[in-house]
């Protein structure tokens, strides 16, 4: 394999070129990127910023999916409201709705867990495991072997990671393969909710103003972590105690403005800034629509459901909220891909990189043929898109997603633990537990059915070539009537019942191969196809492991050569993004402020949901009740600002850091102009927005109070 680690490209890349605003930077090219971070303001000496575990970034946490800072020395973690709404709607009932009421803890005592499977996660150390990696690829014999070579490497280094109780440990892929790295952190099992504002605060505007601007959203709330007595972690206990981390993060004691300074460290799901055009091609023509009809349809039905039925509101508020957010970002990104023609620009790119190659003769046939090979691995997924699309979430709705788990597990604890296949590893077991004891509080069998018919119904759509034989034998007919049995069969299911469910965590194969539950049938049936399936996809995942890094280097190459900089898509693993307050100019050409204020709270309030202020909220904001938290220059209290930041999914709950790397806020949400950035990237319109530390503040003063939390964080205002 001919290609040099991408992190030579990086150093030679010209750092000079590094703008704030652009780019999800891998921690270790903070070095290289300090001349941009001191221009645009930082006053942080970055050494003391390099240092991962130190102050401030030591203090970051990753909550598996979103982003979360400490901000004592008591464990209290600050994130959003939508990040821990899945845990405020876990301990909330029809009858006693914290989603709507909001949940203040006085003490400790009174913090109530955030369910089995939330986690903390506190970064230890990063080792480059790179050589490891490429030589177990090169060693295998074909395609299929590579997969499986990497996969059996990972779980052993992640086993060896592990070795020390408490840690968690993951293998991430920088620049489709050109480098890799083995992530090690706390893992903190027992994660509290400490406070949650009511949803009229954390989620106001809702729906209609997400990635909207001007916004006025109190996304924060605060969750404590809670470890052992020895300060190692463990499974919620009452014995439990607050976590003492080695650094939190300390509330801004200056006022932030417009064009200071600001960066945020988080953790960004993914970009695709370096796809193919295909591939862009192939998410804007059919994913992006297809699955966001998906989601409005499935959106209508539990909207409805839950206006009959206040259980199913509850139970699927999380749910709701999930779809609404993804289907809303594929309609912004949509819009925006048409508004910047994101299309042409990468056809445009793609054309210049391929045409530098052609122009190296030998040396760039590498990449050229990679090329090749991607856009053919391509067209054979594309193929069967439709079927792999529904059957995957088909065999994953309620009591048939629980069967066909629980089915696997079975098959996959006949092997030895380092065999079997990620997420059935003995490591996985609490997690898997978990989903399964929590299941019942987001489920609903009345609500499940009518997702099971809806799937049911997709699938009757498919042409005959894209069926799944072991489906169709399971359904007995191709009408409606086979659909309507079916569904009637599964409604008489065990495995909504949690003890059911727990029992069959401890079967074996030949116990769910002899069982008449019918969800259990349904798992039995289709897994000689799923297991197929993945072997197909595992093929071509190892053929993509020879050709994404050598194709990707040639991008870097090509960057290098016009001296422009490089940085790895975002993988979900920890980033720096750096640059300043600052507005921006909409396509009808209104000019935006940077800051939205409280004034602008009640001109928006229509008294019913979503733009539904509590009552405190705008007496106190009649009454310029402040707090002392105005800035001088606004003449009120700061609610949301925007920054040039560069983030993605994954970053919500990003603590906001000012130039000194305290905190100013925190990342909730990009504009509309912003979300088609995830593959192109628009320095013009591209905007970050984030709930400002003073809002927060103010809220916990003067509408849903918390002192204690205040008095915690060393912000209690004089005299209290």
């Amino acid at each position: 394999m001919r290609h040099t680690v991408l992190a030579t490209a990086i150093a030679l890349a010209g750092m000079g070129a590094a703008v704030a605003g652009e780019g999800m930077w891998v921690p270790q090219q903070l070095p290289e990127i300090a001349g941009p971070l001191k221009k645009a303001g930082l006053k942080l000496s970055p050494k003391q910023l390099s240092d991962l575990t130190g102050d401030p970034l030591g203090a970051v946490v990753s909550l598996g999916g979103c982003t979360a800072g400490f901000v004592s020395p008591q464990g209290l973690v600050a994130t959003n409201h939508h990040c821990a709404y899945g845990a405020i709607q876990l301990n909330s009932t029809a009858e006693k709705n914290l989603i709507r009421d909001g949940f203040y803890a006085a003490t400790p005592g009174e913090e109530l867990s955030a369910g089995p499977n939330a986690r903390i996660y506190a970064l230890d150390s990063i080792q480059d495991v790179t050589a490891q990696v490429k030589a177990a690829v090169a060693a295998a014999p074909d395609a299929l072997a590579r997969t499986k070579a990497v996969d059996a490497l990972e779980k052993k280094l992640v086993a060896e990671c592990e070795a020390e109780a408490g840690y968690r440990c993951r293998l991430y892929s920088f620049s489709g393969g050109n480098v890799y790295r083995l992530f090690r952190n706390l893992e903190i099992k027992d994660v509290r909710l400490a406070y949650a504002p009511p949803s009229s605060v954390g989620k106001y505007g809702g729906d209609v103003d997400n990635w909207m601007w001007p916004r006025h959203t109190g996304d924060f709330s605060f969750y404590r972590a809670y470890v052992g007595k020895d300060g190692k972690p463990a499974a919620f206990s009452p014995d439990n105690v607050p976590y003492q981390p080695k650094h939190w993060l300390k509330i801004a004691d200056k006022p932030l403005g417009e064009g200071d300074f600001v960066m945020v460290a988080g953790y960004p799901g993914r970009t695709a800034r370096y796809a193919l055009a295909t591939e862009f091609d192939d998410t804007a023509g059919w994913t992006y629509p297809t699955v966001g009809q998906h989601y409005k349809n499935t959106i209508a039905m539990i909207e409805a459901a839950g206006a009959r039925n206040p259980d199913i509101a509850v139970k699927y508020a999380a749910t709701l909220a999930s779809l609404n957010n993804t289907m809303k970002n594929y309609e912004g990104q949509l819009e925006g891909f048409k508004r910047i023609g994101a299309a042409e620009t990468k056809r445009k790119e793609e054309a210049e990189v391929l045409a530098w190659l052609r122009a190296q003769g030998e040396a760039g046939k590498a990449g050229l043929d990679a090329h090749a090979k991607l856009v053919e691995l391509g067209d054979v997924a594309r193929a069967t898109r439709e079927r792999d699309l529904v059957f995957a979430n088909l065999r994953s709705t309620g009591v048939l997603g629980a069967a066909s788990q629980l089915y696997r597990l079975s098959i996959e604890k006949a092997k030895p633990d380092a065999e079997r296949e990620q997420g059935y590893q003995q490591r996985d077991m609490p997690a898997l537990e978990g989903g399964m004891k929590q299941m019942e509080r987001r489920y609903h069998p009345d609500m499940d059915r009518e997702l099971q018919q809806y799937w049911l119904r997709e699938y009757m759509k498919l042409p005959q070539s894209q069926r799944v034989a072991a489906v169709d034998k399971w359904l007995g007919g191709n009408d409606e009537k086979a659909i309507q049995r079916a569904l009637d069969s599964l409604a008489k299911s065990e495995l909504r019942n949690a003890d059911k469910r727990m029992a069959l965590i401890g079967a074996d194969r030949a116990a769910f191969e002899a069982s008449k539950d019918p969800a259990v049938q349904f798992a039995v049936a289709v897994m000689p196809t799923v297991l197929q399936l993945e072997e197909t996809s595992k093929t071509r995942a190892g053929e993509s492991l020879l050709a994404r890094p050598a194709y990707l280097q040639a991008i870097a190459d090509y960057k290098k050569s016009k001296g422009e900089f490089v940085y790895p898509d975002a993988n979900s693993s920890l980033r720096i993004t750096f640059g300043n307050v600052t507005g921006y100019t909409k396509l009808d050409g209104s000019k935006q402020q940077p800051f939205t204020l409280l004034e602008q709270i009640p001109a928006k309030d229509t008294g019913v949901d979503p733009f539904d202020a509590p009552k405190a909220q705008l007496d106190a904001i009649a009454a310029k009740r402040y707090s002392g938290l105005a800035d001088k220059r606004l003449g009120t209290v700061p609610v949301n600002f925007l920054s040039n930041l560069d983030i993605t999914g994954g970053n919500s709950g990003s603590p906001v850091l000012d130039a000194q790397g305290k905190l100013v806020g925190l990342a909730f949400d990009g504009n509309w102009e912003s979300v088609s950035s995830n593959w192109v990237f628009d320095p013009v319109m591209t905007r970050m927005i984030a709930v400002d530390q003073r809002y927060m503040r103010w809220i916990m003063q003067e509408v849903f109070p918390a002192p204690a939390l205040l008095k915690e964080m060393n912000v209690a205002p004089k005299g209290k």
